[in-house]
């Protein structure tokens, strides 16, 4: 019995310690669990905060600044008196105003500040302004946590973040000067000059009927509409006494107008108008699509539109200078964003010649063609002109709509750079021929060809196709007769001794089908539309440059420079400082003596097509070509093109290539002897 009573008391002793273990585990359990939720909770909000953070400054690196807006805080904004809208609206204006672009934000990070129980959300951002790249701004802010997690606690300072309430922002442009376009001389052929400019005069104006009857009579004078002249008056600055521009003028051009007045003002001028007009183009303010290309361009701007000033626009524009500053509301400066300093444009000297470009340019007379003049020895280009013309100033300092659609309109095209055109270069191109042939030695000065009469075809197996030539005379026909008659007949007959493999691969060691390395718009030359000869009718077609043979003026004044060269072809260069260019040798230099003897002829020889030009002061070389082609809408109207070679053939100091349309060679001749006879 009382080792029973002993087992008992042992029980009832044990219960109490059971109890307090599992009260001890179900603490701890609490506990655990207790923290377990509050980590996690925060972990949650850790992920919310970040989101926030994340998706805020995603919006701000694509400037999509509605999106942006639905992560910002309402309580902030409405503690300064904005709302989500003005917010937008600031960004907007801000950001676009100075040329905010490639937004990029880097060093985004959320810290936990337990003291508070709130987040800090710092970030960097790097952007580039219409002044260029900004030195990266760092944002710090708090991210408040709502029912529906955290928002951006938003005020100006993340604009910028010196920015506070009240604050605008403002850019200063300084302009640098435009560089200059200048001849080998270092004569202006582009540049800063002075010009005249009309101006309304409100005082003299009038008021009601008198008012209207002065604007009309202005708008007809000067070409613009009444809505122009309503709107430059209409600007916040104009009072009675101010002289508001309306129109750039010529110096002889300034009628006595009741209201407008003149002042002498500073312009982008061309000293050789429209005889260099194709090749230096002309400058004008930019339009909507320009600046989408290129963000860092204002209204307002001027920009290279087309020849050179667009070709070389960065360089001749040089770098904008200013100034974004932050004001207070009371205007005065409370910090500066960014400084630029302003750097003029570049200075660029052409190899062109000044008064040759005008000299050449004139000896047009207005007839459709084109003139290159290159130094054969260096691939420097000394004339590049093209006829008919437009007028660059008139471009750059205002046309009017009718004066644009004349040159539209004008059906010889005067926009058209004719240097640069193609075109059958006719018997300019026997040159080469004659060259390929006696280097193979297929052809050689003794050989003759007997031909009578004006037709002469292979065989039967041409059907209709015959060869013709403009002189039965003589019979007995060798090189230096065919290059002085200009005998297509001879040439076919070579190229058919030739063969078709020797003649294309001479061809082929001149530069068809390659562009040159120039800032100059323009298609390759080509030999045939395939590549090859699909037949002998085109072969023969060829060697006297007609065919499907294209070439520019410019390609043919490259092509025959070897001929003043001693065999080499150097390729063209425009930029007189530029750095030597590619040389190839397409033709020994043998051959190129030898045919420059024989062009020599054509000058000396009294039936030579060339004899006007034996009264130059120096001994010439050239070669004459009348180029028949087919109207595209008849398959019997012809037309004809004329072209002359002629070179130095004692110094090799220049050689031209001259293409008048609707013309012959012997017309280009006589045309321009005077211009070649003095050179």
């Amino acid at each position: 019995m009382k080792n029973r009573t002993g087992r008992r008391k042992n029980q009832r002793n044990k219960k109490p310690f059971y109890l307090i273990i599992g009260i001890i585990a179900a603490v701890l359990v609490a506990i655990a669990i207790f923290f377990g939720y509050n980590y996690w909770r925060n972990e949650q909000r850790k992920e919310q905060a970040n989101q926030t953070a994340l998706a805020f400054v995603e919006a701000l690196e694509n400037q999509e600044y509605e999106e942006l807006t639905s992560f910002i805080s309402n309580s902030s904004i409405e503690e300064i008196g904005y709302t989500k809208e003005e917010v937008q609206e600031r960004y907007t204006t801000i950001y676009d105003g100075i040329g905010v672009n490639e937004v990029a934000a880097s060093h985004v990070e959320v810290v936990e500040e337990n003291e508070n129980d709130l987040f800090r959300l710092n970030y960097t951002l790097d952007m580039t302004t219409a002044l260029g790249d900004l030195s990266a701004q760092t944002y710090i802010t708090e991210l408040v946590e709502t029912e529906d997690g955290f928002t951006v606690n938003w005020d100006p300072s993340l604009i910028f973040p010196e920015m506070e309430t009240g604050d605008t922002v403002r850019i200063e442009f300084q302009t640098g000067k435009r560089g200059n376009l200048l001849d080998r001389n270092g004569d202006l052929l582009a540049g800063e000059g002075t010009a005249w400019e009309a101006g309304l005069y409100p005082a003299l104006l009038g008021e009601g009927e008198e008012r209207a009857e002065n604007l009309q009579t202005i708008a007809d004078t000067f070409d613009v509409s009444i809505d122009e002249l309503e709107n430059v008056l209409s600007a916040s600055w104009v009072t009675e006494e101010s002289f508001v521009p309306f129109k750039m003028v010529d110096d002889n051009n300034t009628p006595e107008v009741n209201g407008v007045m003149y002042q002498e003002t500073t312009a982008r001028t061309y000293p050789l108008g429209e005889a260099a007009a194709h090749l230096i183009g002309y400058v004008g303010e930019v339009f909507a699509e320009d600046i989408e290309e290129d963000p860092t361009l204002q209204a307002g701007d001027i920009i290279g539109k087309s020849g050179l000033e667009a070709t070389f626009d960065e360089r001749l524009r040089g770098s904008r200078g200013g100034e974004i500053t932050i004001l207070d509301d009371a205007g005065e400066t409370r910090s500066i964003i960014q400084e630029a300093p302003v750097e003029n444009g570049e200075d660029i000297q052409l190899t062109i010649d000044s008064t040759l470009q005008e000299e050449y340019y004139t000896g047009f007379n207005d007839e459709s063609g084109a003139a290159v003049v290159t130094e054969p020895h260096s691939g420097e280009l000394l004339v590049l002109t093209s006829s008919p013309s437009y007028d660059p100033t008139l471009m750059t300092r205002g046309i009017s709509n009718e004066e644009y659609q004349n040159y539209v309109e004008d059906e010889e095209t005067p926009f058209l750079p004719r240097y640069t055109a193609r075109y059958a270069p006719a018997s300019t191109f026997k040159v080469i021929t004659a060259a390929i042939g006696l280097d193979s030695g297929a052809t050689t000065l003794d050989e003759t060809h007997t031909i009578t009469g004006l037709e002469w075809q292979k065989d039967e197996s041409w059907g209709n196709y015959k060869v013709t030539r403009v002189s039965d005379q003589p019979t007995e026909v060798n090189l230096e007769d065919a290059l002085v008659y200009s005998d297509n007949i001879f040439f076919a007959r070579e190229a058919l001794e030739m063969g078709p493999e020797t003649f294309m691969n001479g061809l082929t060691q001149f530069p068809f089908g390659e562009s040159f390395n120039l800032p100059i718009s323009m298609q390759p030359a080509q030999i045939t539309n395939s590549g090859s000869f699909d037949s002998e009718m085109l072969m023969v077609d060829t060697a006297f440059g007609q065919g499907q043979l294209l070439m520019s003026p410019l390609h043919q004044a490259v092509f025959y420079s070897p001929f003043a060269n001693g065999g080499e072809l150097i390729a063209p260069k425009i930029e007189l400082n530029a750095d030597n260019q590619e040389t190839i040798q397409p033709i020994s230099q043998e051959t190129a003596e030898t045919v420059k003897s024989l062009l020599t002829e054509v000058v000396n020889n009294p039936n030579g097509t060339a004899h006007t030009l034996s009264d130059a002061s120096t001994s010439l070389a050239a070669k004459t070509g009348t180029a028949e082609v087919q109207d595209s809408d008849s398959s019997e109207d012809t037309s004809t093109n004329g072209f002359l070679l002629a070179f130095d053939a004692e110094n090799n100091s220049f050689l031209s290539l001259i293409l008048i349309e609707n013309n012959s060679g012997a017309g280009v001749v006589d045309q321009f002897a005077p211009v070649l006879n003095q050179q």
